[in-house]
């Protein structure tokens, strides 16, 4: 045989051996979806086999959160937790006894040192010392202090006792100011009576808590008999009292305390559930009566013209009205600092009494009298929630008494310093200069603090914040456990 020959056939087995060892090393091809499987098996594999050297760790990704960190929040839960809490706390049963407690004696102790702070320079013109006002009023609230607790402790059914004697003396004091050589005239107004000294009394400010304790317990017992149904049972005999006791006070000529003696009358008879017709005759009954009052007195027509006055106006008929706006005006956001005000100095009249608030505006600023407003505000709305929580007629109508009578007080002083509102002499409740003011308004208080105390749930609350109720709670507590718990 040739030698090319065998070189060939060489070759060709060679050929044959390398394609039978490659189709037996090669697996075969499996038909459709499972070669595909297949494939990504064998792809997964691949990816899961582990490295063959050491491996560097991956550095984290911006914003990632580590193994052991606690999930993040979503966004807004701080304020909705927030928002919560506050709530909670605000449903409390407590809320309203330390609003009225609280805010009371905050109004009560920046009045005094508004007071001194503005009474300095007219003590020294009427050649007394710097401290003369305000040590009367200070000895008021010490008083009135005292007041407050009484008010706070005695039992409500005490109180709906002492309505008619307190009724009756108020009565009697009123007369006895239009008696001459008894009552005195200030400002123009027959509403004091001289006690000696440096004291005196004005017993219209005694009439509108009078009037609140016993209108409120005439009505609680209507109410009880279901007699509040009928309007002559209604308005008799609530409306010919108090428009007896408005008629001493225009005896005197004391507009502004019975603009809030009406506001009282009002107050308790929405509480009361006046219709509306019954409610629109007595309140155009007494707008007449009011217009025909002010059309007669040119004083009393040039403070309604007052209202919303830039300039003194002829014959400086505006003065105080302008020089409140004046004082508010020049306070700034943070007032020119306490005892710096400049309107006190002879330019502005009254600034301890009814323009306190214009001082208060000048030396602390819009943030002085925002925190003076805030805390009438919470005062009032404490007022109300305690006089819709409770089941006890008496207390919801006196509790809205006082509240009425607070809040429209406040309001129309303050509204007469804004130049809202015409000048009607009335004092800012707890803040303003005036013992005869202070005393039954913080009585009054005394009466919103013991109306709280009274709720149930209220009740519950100051029980268990006793020390000896709390250590028998917590040992009752100890014992239940079982002996195998810590």
């Amino acid at each position: 045989m040739p030698a090319d020959e065998s070189s060939a056939a060489r070759g060709a087995d060679r050929s044959r051996v390398t394609e039978a060892i490659r189709r037996a090393l090669t697996p075969s091809p499996l038909p459709g979806p499972l070669s595909a499987g297949a494939g990504a098996l064998a792809g997964l594999a691949l990816r899961s086999r582990p490295a063959t050297g050491p491996r560097r760790p991956a550095a984290p990704r911006s914003g990632a959160r580590s193994p052991g960190t606690p999930p993040r929040p979503p966004r807004g839960a701080g304020i909705r937790r927030t928002y919560e809490r506050a709530r909670r706390a605000w449903d409390r049963p407590l809320t309203a006894y330390y609003l009225i407690l609280g805010s009371s004696l905050l109004i009560t102790v920046l009045g005094l040192v508004m007071v001194y702070s503005a009474s300095m320079i007219k003590a020294l013109e009427l050649a007394r010392p710097g401290t003369y006002f305000f040590r009367k009023q200070f000895l008021a609230a010490v008083i009135g202090a005292g007041l407050m607790l009484l008010a706070s402790r005695v039992p409500i059914r005490l109180h709906r006792a002492l309505a008619y004697p307190l009724l009756a003396g108020t009565v009697f004091l009123m007369v006895l100011v239009q008696v001459p050589g008894i009552g005195m005239s200030v400002n123009g107004n027959q509403n004091w009576i001289y006690l000696g000294g440096p004291f005196q009394l004005q017993p219209s400010e005694f009439g509108k808590l009078a009037l609140i304790l016993w209108g409120a317990d005439l009505l609680a017992r209507k109410q009880d008999k279901r007699l509040l149904t009928q309007w002559k049972h209604m308005l008799v005999p609530l409306v010919p009292v108090a428009f007896m006791l408005l008629g001493l006070i225009m005896l005197g000529g004391d507009m502004g305390t019975a603009i809030i003696l009406t506001a009282i009358l009002f107050g308790l008879l929405w509480l009361a559930g006046a219709p509306t017709r019954l409610f629109a005759g007595v309140l155009a009954v007494a707008g007449l009566i009011g217009f025909a009052l002010i059309k007669t007195s040119p004083n009393r027509m040039s403070r309604l013209s007052c209202i919303g006055a830039s300039e003194p106006g002829p014959g400086d008929s505006c003065w105080q009205a302008v020089h409140g706006i004046y004082a508010l005006a020049s306070g700034g956001w943070f007032g020119s600092g306490l005892g710096a005000s400049v309107e006190k100095w002879g330019q502005l009249p009254e600034p301890h009494t009814d323009f306190i608030f214009a001082i208060t505006g000048e030396e602390l600023g819009l943030a002085g009298t925002l925190s003076v407003l805030a805390l009438f505000a919470a005062l009032g709305y404490a007022g109300i929630r305690v006089a819709g929580r409770t089941e006890d007629p008496f207390v919801r109508y006196a509790a809205g008494g006082v509240t009425t009578w607070i809040t429209a007080q406040a309001v129309i002083n303050i509204g007469a310093v804004l130049g809202l509102l015409p000048i009607a002499g009335v004092p800012l409740p707890l803040f303003s200069y005036g013992g005869s003011a202070l005393l039954p308004t913080m009585f009054a208080v005394g009466l919103m603090i013991a109306f709280a105390r009274e709720d149930p749930a209220a009740k519950a609350a100051l029980a268990m914040r006793r020390p000896g109720v709390r250590w028998k709670t917590m040992r009752r507590r100890v014992m239940k456990r079982p002996s195998g718990e810590r």
